[in-house]
């Protein structure tokens, strides 16, 4: 059976690596991406010149029809999904709670969540042998945010990625008898791009003495575990939550 990968948010940081590293293990990906084509062919192009295969496609997550027209297009260009990383998510500038407005907070939680359930809503309708299918893995890509809550930073984040480890582990329970596993992974300090759409660029150098390894992470070290997530080496993990923050 042919290796089918959808990465969300796969045009750079988290994304982009997990897209390479799972297509050095044999998965044809689409390389979603909201906004940046040129990001998301760069992907591309380095998937094709080592061999692997690979399409890029424009969509927004929080948008039921974009989604539903997604998947539409992978079934046609590269078959059934097999697994999905719910990777896309955005992170806003630091305030406080008493100034967030409705607009910002909506925004957060119709990406960051609203968009990893339809997504897997998606790829559960084809994985799953309730629905005929014949299996495959989920894995959300959650945050330490959700145990340590950001305050005074990014509070509606850290919430945003607490949804993402429920849904991880109900959804996993849901499907685990229809050869599906889901799983989700909670980076810590990763030394990505999403720092900067944040207000804060040089974020991973401030909080590296605050890390029990003394450093960031970086985006490869965190795909490593979302490969090894998705593959059959991970053939009895479901419902787990991994760490991959340094200790912090």
């Amino acid at each position: 059976m042919s290796k089918v990968l959808l990465v969300t948010g796969g045009s750079r940081g988290i994304g982009a690596a997990a897209c390479i590293l799972a297509a050095k293990q044999g998965y044809a990906v689409a390389v979603n991406y909201a906004g940046n084509a040129g990001a998301a062919e760069s992907v591309a192009a380095q998937i094709r010149a080592d061999g692997g295969k690979a399409i890029c496609i424009q969509a927004d997550v929080s948008d039921e029809a974009s989604v539903v027209a997604m998947f539409a297009r992978i079934d046609t260009e590269l078959g059934l999904i097999t697994a999905l990383v719910n990777n896309a998510g955005v992170v806003d500038m630091p305030e406080r709670v008493d100034a967030m407005s409705v607009a910002r907070i909506r925004r957060m939680f119709d990406i960051n969540v609203l968009g990893s359930f339809i997504c897997a809503r998606e790829a559960v309708l084809r994985m799953s042998t309730r629905h005929g299918g014949n299996g495959g893995s989920i894995v959300n890509v959650s945050s330490a945010a959700a145990r340590l809550g950001s305050p005074g930073q990014y509070v509606d984040y850290a919430a945003s990625k607490g949804a993402i480890d429920s849904f991880t582990i109900g959804l996993a329970k849901e499907v685990a008898t229809e050869g599906i596993r889901v799983n989700a992974v909670r980076p810590g300090i990763i030394d990505t791009d999403i720092h900067a759409s944040g207000g804060i660029p040089d974020r991973v150098a401030q909080m590296a003495p605050h890390v029990p390894m003394q450093r960031g992470g970086s985006a490869l070290e965190v795909a490593r575990a979302i490969v090894w997530l998705l593959s059959d080496d991970a053939s009895y993990t479901t419902a787990s939550v991994l760490d991959v923050a340094g200790g912090r």
